[in-house]
């Protein structure tokens, strides 16, 4: 059985896809010479293995682009797939269940359970499984797509040039007519702290917030309010409103975090056993030989580009956490994929304000399109539909009934503007909102899609009808 004591988290502020007819799919293909010493030709170099470089490489291949794949780490994926959304899912749905089973909530249902223990050694162990699954799974796709995998570091050496050094020391040199940056973003640095990542097995938590909600930016206020009570039921404990100073090491493994108001005050310090650290990302553009081409970064260290995706340099594109946006990895997918379509001659579109949110604790958080408060401050009129999930059938089947459904509607139109929802499975739910918003579907058109019952997602459908007709059904 492990025992974990006091956790500091110190959070921070947080496409259309279109088949190219065949005369569009980019130049003729150069064969690749993969023979050692040898310049590699291809039409499309992708720097980057994540979401968005990886999807992209497949892409253009399917494209019929002859397409190389530039890879610094060992494993392809990313930080996704390595270190970030695919690990950390699954020590969140696995902690989740150790908490069921170690809390009440099993004795609830008649489950009883003695001799509990916590084998974390096993729970890493399924964790590293699956990452290995789906990055193996990436190289099988390459391979399947004929996607060159040249691992090392790239840098981009000439409008039409990537040097991979590799690390034995040796280089490989890479002729290509397009060049996709996509490196994505790595962990904001914090002044002298490493952080460390731990939750939900028995540690106490106080969560360290800037600003004075729960949720980060673009959070409906009403869904954050309601998402920070269920996590204080939970046991988690705010200070929100408060800036982290300095966090310093002590000789017994400790770590002393100097705290004050965000509007300034006095310094408090809090103990803890680990920090973790989650104060944003920072785009990873060093050393990619931007600067020697005259590609300059905006002041958030981003890459500028047009609405094709181009910098400067027509043949060079960047996509992903390094431009700018949401750093999500689904947003670097349909990145990926719309630019490498532009580039075989196809229309480049995507609706950023349909790109989803997603929070994974439990319950879930996920939004897209405009929250309430986005609306007041541009002066749309609009409608509200709510729908609550303990008033839904299969919610209370499951004995999961926090949270609810929120919909917001152009008032003279009925066109959804927004989805909130806060609620197990939200994640999954969002995406219906999602795929509405981006035809343009009006909450009548939703309210009267039918659902099956008994689902969760029969609230989605409520809080439409709410939205629209001013009442829901079922409550």
């Amino acid at each position: 059985m492990y025992s974990w004591s006091r956790v500091c988290c110190v959070l921070g502020k947080t496409s259309h896809f279109i088949h190219i007819p065949r005369g569009l799919q980019g130049l003729p293909g150069v064969s690749l010479r993969t023979y050692a010493n040898q310049a590699l030709d291809a039409d499309v170099t992708v720097i980057g293995s994540g979401p968005g470089g990886y999807v992209a490489a497949i892409k253009a291949a399917q494209l019929g682009f002859q397409t190389v794949c530039v890879e610094k780490n060992e494993t392809l994926g990313g930080t996704c797939l390595n270190v970030g959304c695919i690990p950390s899912k699954a020590l969140l749905n696995n902690s989740h269940l150790y908490h069921l089973a170690h809390g009440k909530d099993f004795a609830s249902r008649g489950i009883e359970v003695t001799g509990l223990c916590l084998n974390l050694e096993k729970m890493m162990e399924q964790k590293s499984g699956a990452v290995k699954s789906l990055t193996s799974g990436i190289a099988h796709l390459f391979k399947q797509n004929k996607v060159v995998h040249v691992p090392g570091f790239g840098k981009i050496t000439g409008k039409n040039q990537v040097t991979v050094t590799k690390t034995d020391g040796s280089t490989q040199v890479i002729n290509t007519k397009n060049i996709l940056i996509a490196t994505g973003s790595e962990v904001t640095p914090f002044p002298g702290i490493e952080g460390s990542v731990w939750q939900r097995l028995g540690a106490d938590v106080t969560a360290v917030e800037f600003l004075g909600h729960v949720g980060g930016m673009g959070i409906d206020m009403e869904i954050s309010k309601n998402f920070q009570r269920i996590l204080q039921k939970q046991g988690l404990k705010f200070k929100l409103n408060t800036k982290v100073t300095t966090a310093t090491k002590r000789p017994d493994g400790k770590i002393d975090v100097s705290i004050e108001a965000a509007a300034g005050g006095k310094a408090e310090v809090m103990t803890c056993d680990v920090l973790l650290v989650c104060i944003g990302r920072r785009p990873f553009t060093q050393n990619l030989g931007l600067q020697e081409l005259g590609i300059e970064m905006d002041n958030k260290g981003r890459i500028p580009i047009n609405n094709r995706f181009q910098t400067k340099i027509p043949n060079i594109y960047a996509i992903g956490d390094v431009v700018a946006g949401p750093m999500l990895a689904h947003k670097a997918e349909d990145e990926g994929i719309i630019c490498v379509e532009g580039m075989a001659g196809g229309a480049v579109h995507i609706d950023y304000n349909c790109v989803p949110s997603v929070i994974y604790t439990h319950p879930e958080v996920a939004w897209v399109g405009k929250s309430e408060e986005q609306l007041k401050e541009e002066g749309v009129e609009f409608k509200v539909g709510k729908f609550p999930f303990a008033a839904n059938s299969r919610a209370k089947t499951n004995a999961d009934t926090d949270g609810l459904v929120k919909i917001l509607s152009n008032k003279s139109t009925d066109r959804m503007l927004g989805a909130h929802i806060l609620g197990a499975g939200a994640g999954e739910m969002v995406n219906e909102a999602a795929l509405a918003m981006e035809y343009g579907a009006s909450c009548e058109d939703v309210a009267r899609v039918c659902h099956a019952h008994p689902t969760v997602s029969e609230a989605f459908r409520e809080a439409n009808l709410a939205a629209s007709f001013g009442k829901a059904i079922n409550f």
